[in-house]
């Protein structure tokens, strides 16, 4: 039933695509093509770029050179490389995520995917392999789709990186994390991730790509690294679409 609803909203709106021009996904108003914003939209974007930690991805407020690593990297090193984000997580970025996990709104997946390709352009010229981050049965059967597949599928599609979205599970179900400080997130996601052993030769002596959609204290990100490195994966980076740059004040 899920699966037929999914199909009709989607068929709707493409006809709503070849009757009403494109409009921009945060605002819309009138664009020259689908899947985009308005030039006042991109300017309500928090865009990542140069200088940011080497590990996390997070954005410094002053340039202390290339491939410089965070005081908070060096005191609590991740399971991951390397992170990167498009942008930071606030207002339309936020409605943009929402508006593709909650509201069905999968256009906006096409938009964020591009985005995403741009800032982990590094990061994909050394993917062996993408793997986006998986959602419990129970929740992907409610939900319809997995957000972090279908970025996944785009960023491969357009970067010619193979995608497994099958490898990492999600073993059991969890608490959302919504509203979880740190320490309860990283308790809640404890060996949530697991890859079936006769996956693992797909894994072996392999550069990861792990892919979701928001990244607030990066517990997922380092739940999900840590069982794909225990099954044999060589290293994993971590590409998002958003970054909560202050993760003890906001919450998703």
């Amino acid at each position: 039933m899920g699966s037929m609803q999914g199909i009709l909203v989607q068929a709707w709106r493409g006809l709503q695509d070849a009757v009403l021009p494109p409009q921009c996904l945060g605002c819309g108003a009138r664009v020259a093509a689908v899947s985009n914003l308005c030039g006042d939209c991109w300017g309500r974007l928090n865009f990542i770029d140069q200088p940011f930690c080497n590990r996390l991805g997070t954005p410094f407020e002053t340039s202390m050179g290339e491939g410089v690593t965070s005081a908070r990297a060096l005191t609590d090193p991740p399971v991951w490389d390397r992170a990167r984000a498009a942008v930071t997580f606030e207002e339309l970025a936020r409605d943009l995520v929402h508006g593709l996990k909650y509201y069905d709104r999968l256009e906006n997946a096409d938009l964020m995917a591009r985005m995403m390709a741009r800032a982990g352009a590094g990061l994909l010229s050394e993917a062996d392999i993408i793997i986006p981050v998986p959602l419990y049965r129970w929740r992907l059967w409610r939900r319809r789709f997995n957000q972090a597949a279908l970025l996944a599928k785009r960023i491969g599609s357009a970067s010619g990186v193979p995608v497994l979205a099958e490898i990492l599970v999600r073993g059991r179900a969890t608490a959302t994390q919504v509203g979880l400080k740190a320490a309860q997130r990283r308790v809640n996601l404890r060996k949530a991730f697991a890859v079936a052993p006769e996956n693992r030769s797909h894994l072996a002596g392999r550069r990861v790509l792990l892919v979701d959609d928001v990244m607030t204290t990066g517990s997922t990100a380092s739940a999900a690294s840590l069982a794909l490195l225990e099954a044999g994966a060589e290293a994993v980076d971590v590409l998002v679409f958003a970054l909560v740059a202050e993760p003890f004040r906001t919450h998703i």
